[in-house]
């Protein structure tokens, strides 16, 4: 059974924590949970859309998904395995992570813990179940963990000029984009298009193409076996340094460290 066909499966017993390790490559459409949703993606990239923000997942990392929260779930052809946990919601008051949506880096233990539940795919675990401390010991380790969240959020909208706009930057990623090309492509001043990245994306022109670029160069480094340079030149830099700088200020990884882990 899928993850798709397995969401009425997910809130049937609240005290449960319900496990899925899915390989896949879909768009989970909007959805929402009674339990908290801890999901680690193992070997590509996720995307997770909440109010019209994307935020990115890359490999070996994990993110986790309050209670209640409605969201969109993308996950990419080279995300080797989606492996999702479920859990009981009845202690979350006891720590704030629990109540906010998050994308960390995953360490070795929690990857093996992680891991160590797909013997129990596709199943609701009870406390009546052998071993459900073990789940219970993985959900309390959560909030121990180094816990700096990887904020890598890239905004959509559904205003059409926006739209139009943002695809061309994507079109040209590794060009020279700046206000006044968009300002002749679109035949705006410079300053409007500047004011509809504020009030469409809440977010600078600057910023969301450094963010783009951001992106599309995990992506590359995910799903390609080009060397950094060459990414690095694809999404829009002139040197290897100032990429490598951009890239570690967003994950805390060089870039050649990031294709290693």
């Amino acid at each position: 059974m899928g993850l798709i066909a397995s969401l009425p499966e997910i809130d049937k017993q609240p005290e449960a924590v319900f496990v899925m390790h899915e390989k896949s490559e879909k768009l989970i459409p909007l959805h929402s949970h009674t339990k908290g949703q801890l999901s680690y993606v193992e070997g590509g990239i996720a995307y997770i859309t909440i109010n019209f923000k994307t935020y990115v997942v890359p490999a070996r990392h994990y993110f986790w998904i309050p209670q209640g929260m409605p969201h969109v779930l993308r996950i990419g052809r080279f995300a080797t395995v989606l492996r999702s946990l479920y859990f009981y919601v009845r202690d979350d008051a006891n720590d704030a992570f629990y109540g906010t949506l998050g994308i960390y880096p995953a360490s070795e233990l929690l990857i093996q813990m992680i891991n160590y539940t797909e013997r129990w795919d596709g199943r609701n675990i009870s406390d009546k179940d052998d071993n459900f401390e073990f789940l219970v010991a993985l959900k309390n380790i959560l909030p121990r963990q180094n816990n700096t969240s990887l904020p890598i959020i890239l905004p959509i909208t559904d205003d059409e000029r926006m739209a139009k706009i943002i695809k061309y930057i994507e079109q040209n990623i590794g060009e020279p984009v700046s206000l006044k090309t968009l300002s002749k492509k679109f035949n705006m001043s410079e300053r409007s298009i500047s004011r509809m990245f504020q009030s469409h994306l809440q977010i600078s022109f600057l910023q969301y193409l450094k963010t783009l670029r951001m992106v599309k160069a995990i992506e590359m480094i995910l799903k390609t076996k080009k060397s950094i340079s060459d990414i690095a030149y694809h999404v829009g830099y002139d040197t290897l340094g100032s990429f490598s700088n951009t890239f570690y200020a967003f994950t805390q990884s060089r870039p050649s460290d990031f294709r290693k882990s």
